[in-house]
């Protein structure tokens, strides 16, 4: 009988592996699902009815053929099951909703995350842009180039991210509307829980701060700090006036405005170690002494650092394979700390404060 259990078990074990395979392949229906709800507008749809909807009150808010409610309801499930939305079950007791067969698709911490203020839809709409999807279905190709051009991004779209920002007027609307949605989301959070990074600091200088929306959450939470953000000229000639934040047209690569702090704000992983030496030692000429208060600020990714569970390490190291697509980098700590050394910085200190991401306060 031994050998007959051992082949059941082999199968049995064929079998899962076999249905792990699926599911990684079919991973990217549940992202194609999140950017239908987004594009339909289903979380708001949700919160429109109390924060639970049958399908047919969902089929009502959003733009949809009525041929293609059935449809929605197998969309909804994927959605569900990646926890995007929840099924409501019955009140023990209930009668009338246990003999209503339509179930009632409610709200999870996930989908509120994509409704009210601070929202982030547009970050997510930004990730999940087909200029964003595109380079990794090159991947391949890609893998056989020498680096470092072109970049997975121009090997696709024939111009690099930057240059599609500048030239295409729609995609930079999509990516600094994804970008200040961050801003909003995660400098709330930075200001209110860990204000201290900020005190004792008089002027700020936030390199490649977009709109500003970062600086104006300093400058508001943090009235006696001067703040001001630097970044290309057509960026700053777009940027929102009065606002109490001063914009400087400049390249971090050239010089960075002299001011007490430097806030660099997902900016590092863009770039090569070449490229982020050059901009630290910009900032190490901007600002004064450690003994003055001189400080730069990073807030990025710290691969291996931060809460311990496997959602956080993973979103790291899904972040370090798509910001290859800029021939970027997601570093670990002996990473970061080779790129202050060149940098001539003395000492540096780690705050895994911020989820996934870190603050990390570098010292000259």
């Amino acid at each position: 009988m031994a050998p007959i259990q051992s082949n059941g078990q082999h199968a049995t074990s064929s079998l899962d592996a076999l249905s792990e395979l699926y599911g990684n392949t079919f991973s990217v229906i549940k992202s194609m699902a999140l950017k239908a709800a987004l594009d339909l507008g289903i979380a708001d749809a949700i919160h429109h009815h109390g924060g639970a909807a049958t399908m047919a009150q969902i089929a009502t808010r959003v733009t949809l053929h009525p041929s293609k409610i059935p449809c929605l309801r197998r969309l909804m499930r994927v959605l569900t099951l990646s926890g995007i939305f929840a099924v409501q079950k019955p009140a023990p007791g209930d009668a009338a909703a246990e003999a209503d067969e339509a179930p009632m698709y409610t709200l999870t911490p996930v989908s509120r995350l994509l409704i009210g203020a601070g929202n982030q839809r547009h970050m997510m709409s930004m990730l999940l842009h087909p200029c964003f999807i595109a380079p990794f279905f090159r991947i391949s190709d890609w893998l056989q180039l020498e680096l470092p051009e072109p970049c997975m991004f121009k090997h696709t779209h024939g111009q690099s991210f930057w240059e599609m920002t500048n030239e295409d007027a729609a995609f930079n609307t999509v990516v600094n509307d994804g970008m200040a949605s961050d801003s909003a989301f995660m400098m709330d959070i930075l200001v209110r829980e860990h204000g201290e990074v900020f005190q004792g600091i008089s002027s700020l200088v936030d390199v490649a701060g977009g709109n500003g929306a970062a600086a104006r959450a300093i400058a508001k939470a943090f009235p006696e700090v001067k703040c001001s953000v630097m970044d290309l000229a057509h960026v700053v000639a777009d940027a929102p006036r009065g606002t109490g934040v001063e914009f400087i047209a400049g390249d971090m690569f050239d010089s960075i405005p002299a001011a007490h702090a430097v806030f660099l704000k997902w900016i590092m992983h863009d770039w090569s170690d070449n490229d982020c030496v050059k901009i630290l030692r910009n900032c190490k000429k901007a600002i004064p002494s450690r003994d003055a208060g001189g400080k730069v600020i990073i807030m990025d990714i710290v691969v291996g650092v931060g809460p311990s569970d496997q959602k956080h390490r993973d979103v790291q190291i899904l972040f370090d394979a798509l910001i290859m697509f800029v021939n970027g980098v997601e570093r670990d700590e002996q990473e970061w700390k080779k790129l202050f050394v060149e940098a001539g910085f003395s000492s540096y200190k780690i705050m895994p404060v911020m989820g996934f991401r870190s603050i990390i306060e570098v010292y000259p």
